[in-house]
């Protein structure tokens, strides 16, 4: 026998299964978000439940539901009719998206479990002012560049840059207790100034600081991230110590400017790792030096701070600190910051950009430990 032929419904649910929410990233399909669809000789009507009522991103679902559908032999038009979950409806989506009835009743860090797959860099540096932000920004874009779905959390609570640096200007959506973080340059962000009004200062102590990163790893959806990206606060205060409690898991990337004095700093950063059994997966030095039109380099900061700070940690930790790369001095990295437009992005070819791209390569590489994961394997008894 011969296999059945499709209908126009079949069609039309086919093609709707190919639509993403735009927040979460997972078909319209499996979120509950189509209520129904009617068809009237060339046209479908589509009645689609949004997670809550003015959702910033209903143009773009009704621009990918209308192209999606009118693929369709025989559909010209579509419309759709936007509505608005319920709080049961909501709650169901929630419990769906934590992983079904059988999760847990209370929000969990999925970087902290022993399953995750997810790469955890924690970008730290001793002082600031050494572009900390800069190269989080970049290395996140440029591994984002490559396929892979990439997170940042701007942990830097009192000094928050990251959605300035991406261009991220849309605020946060609540799902019951769940958090849709925006999206900016293919980057999932999160941050304490999407919660802020205009450019308000944060006084907070140690405890709101550690509720707040909590909150940032476990009530934020983040979906399935192949990396994340913490950019902490310059030192080895409140955020430092929380992170190895939250995330005792995520590596650390120290970045420092060639100058000695800022390379010192840079090594009591990097070795709070001893205290708190993390690893050191390199270093990275920004500023290294400016490019001059005739070709020379004037090293505004010095040299040689980079592989001081390296060869330190690896004596300290007694393992090996690599020193991941060296980032020129450009104007164009300040200046794609302020526009919201990552250099590895919008100057591929600029030195500083394809160093970035470059530790991003070493970044986007490692091998896989089998720690903490289960082997199914079974054990016979011997009679």
């Amino acid at each position: 026998m011969s296999a059945p032929v499709s209908t126009i419904e079949d069609a039309i649910q086919a093609a709707l299964a190919t639509v993403d929410d735009p927040e979460i990233r997972r078909p319209i399909t499996d979120l509950g978000m189509v209520k129904g669809f009617t068809v009237a000789q060339s046209t479908v009507r589509v009645e689609l439940l949004l997670t809550v009522a003015g959702c910033p991103l209903r143009d773009k679902l009704n621009n990918d539901i209308t192209a999606a559908l009118t693929k369709i032999p025989g559909i010209t038009a579509v419309t759709v009719d936007f509505g608005v979950m319920d709080e049961e409806q909501r709650k169901a989506l929630q419990v769906s998206l934590r992983g079904g009835a059988g999760a847990a009743a209370e929000p969990v860090i999925p970087f902290a479990q022993p399953g995750s797959r997810t790469r955890v860099y924690a970008v730290a540096s001793g002082k600031g002012g050494v572009g900390k932000s800069s190269v989080t920004v970049n290395l996140a874009a440029a591994l984002a560049k490559r396929g892979l779905s990439v997170g940042v959390v701007d942990a830097d609570i009192y000094g928050h840059s990251v959605p300035r640096m991406l261009g991220v200007e849309g605020r946060p959506t609540r799902v019951e207790d769940m958090i849709m973080p925006p999206q900016s340059h293919g980057v999932k962000v999160i941050s304490i100034g999407m919660f802020t009004a205009g450019n308000a200062a944060v006084v907070w102590r140690g405890p709101m600081l550690h509720r707040a990163l909590q909150q940032f790893l476990a009530d934020v959806y983040w979906g399935d991230l192949d990396v994340l990206l913490l950019d902490l606060p310059p030192g080895t205060g409140d955020v430092a110590i929380s992170l190895a409690q939250l995330l005792p898991n995520a590596e650390i990337l120290v970045v420092t400017t060639p100058q000695t004095a800022a390379a010192e700093v840079a090594e009591r950063a990097g070795a709070i790792a001893m205290q708190t059994h993390q690893r050191l997966v390199g270093v990275v030095e920004n500023m290294s030096w400016l490019e001059l039109p005739d070709g020379s380099r004037m090293e505004v900061f010095g040299q040689g701070g980079g592989q001081k700070v390296a060869d330190s940690l690896t004596t300290t930790v007694g393992a090996s600190v690599p020193l991941l790369g060296q980032i020129p001095l450009d104007t164009r990295v300040r200046e794609a910051g302020d526009a919201g437009d990552p250099i590895v992005l919008v100057a591929p070819d600029a030195p500083a950009a394809r160093a970035l791209d470059a530790v991003a390569d070493k970044l986007a590489v490692r091998r896989e430990s089998l720690i903490g994961k289960p082997l199914g394997l079974t054990v016979n008894a011997r009679r």
